[in-house]
């Protein structure tokens, strides 16, 4: 069954866009907006990051609706939408993007992290890093 307060789940190969996220998040029963955006930072671990690439497991969506709908279903949100990039990304490039909305700031901003932290731990995307001194590191593999 479909949580209708499960509004938008994607992985994409294109450039992600805040403005897409919000706007599927947009009623006027929500007094509260959390969004989270990760981005491609250029270090890691002390080491200079050049770039990196994000490859998915076939059944991710399948994971990434199923992590939604329990978020929906666990916290008192009106809206929840994520979305995550696959592919090559340059630092400052738009990885992932949660939000939640709710009646009030509280339940937003817990589901949000919630949401956030279930994606990253349950969800089969891993990061390929490339660091400055040419060496490599895959995030999150199996």
């Amino acid at each position: 069954m479909t949580n209708p307060a499960v509004r938008l789940v994607a992985i994409s190969d294109q450039p992600l866009s805040v403005s897409e996220v919000l706007g599927s998040l947009d009623d006027a029963a929500s007094g509260g907006l959390v969004l989270f955006v990760g981005r491609v930072r250029d270090h890691d671990h002390g080491q200079g990051v050049t770039g990196l690439s994000y490859s998915a497991h076939p059944s991710a969506l399948d994971r990434l609706r199923d992590v939604c709908e329990r978020i929906a279903g666990e916290y008192d949100v009106t809206a929840v939408a994520a979305v995550h990039r696959v592919g090559d990304l340059d630092i400052g490039d738009l990885a992932v993007v949660v939000a939640t909305t709710a009646g009030h700031r509280g339940s937003s901003f817990e589901a949000s992290r919630a949401l956030i932290d279930t994606l990253k731990a349950e969800v089969p995307i891993w990061k390929h890093q490339r660091f400055i001194d040419g060496s490599d590191e895959w995030v999150g593999s199996p």
